[in-house]
């Protein structure tokens, strides 16, 4: 299983580990990730991901997955969360969107 974020597609980074004596070894800075299930409300189903800290916030904050999904890019989305990206986008389109009532 790779250590890269399905949403943000954030990965390692490489780096130094700095001693006192000011020895630099290499070292990798692994990314926060959580398995995570998110539900979204268009499919109307449960939905498993593996994903940073970082982008569970940032679902949080623009609404959920759906509206994660459809602002996020298809390049730095995984192949899993493009199949469901399309899905949404494809029951979007095919139910109309509700219509306010004039007052």
């Amino acid at each position: 299983m790779s250590r890269r974020c399905e949403l943000t597609a954030k990965g390692p980074q490489v780096g130094h580990k700095v001693s006192h004596s000011n020895i630099k070894t290499k070292r990798r800075f692994l990314p926060n990730l959580v398995n995570v299930t998110f539900m979204s409300e268009v499919l109307g189903r449960n939905v498993r991901l593996r994903v940073s800290t970082n982008a569970l916030k940032s679902v949080d904050h623009r609404g959920g997955l759906d509206a994660f999904l459809n602002k996020a890019g298809t390049a730095e989305l995984s192949q899993k969360a493009v199949l469901l990206k399309r899905a949404i986008e494809k029951k979007q389109s095919a139910t109309p969107a509700p219509v306010a009532a004039a007052s």
